[in-house]
């Protein structure tokens, strides 16, 4: 469908800016609106509402439940790991960059 902007015609009258059906395209659009509404009402009339009906059937979906216990711990969560010590009581001297 081409657009047809907005004009002035020859007498000073105003044409608003519209969409222009393609000569003799209305047989088709009228097809393809029947065909539509059949597609429509055959899929059952359209999409699950918010609370899980769906098109007056009365039925309502299951939905999602928690499956996680709120606060999360872990074991030994209580008990504080003691930090590392040094295994050697002795000092190490480590060479320096550059000597051989």
């Amino acid at each position: 469908m081409p657009a047809v902007r907005e004009y002035f015609r020859a007498n000073g009258t105003k044409v608003r800016a519209h969409w222009r059906n393609a000569a003799r395209s209305n047989g088709q659009v009228a097809l393809l609106a029947a065909v539509v509404l059949v597609v429509f009402a055959a899929s059952g009339g359209g999409a699950s509402g918010a609370n899980g009906e769906r098109g007056g059937g009365g039925k309502r979906l299951p939905g999602p439940r928690p499956t996680t216990v709120y606060p999360i711990t872990w074991p030994g969560w209580d008990k504080p790991v003691p930090k590392p010590s040094p295994t050697v009581s002795y000092p190490i001297v480590f060479p320096k960059q550059g000597a051989r």
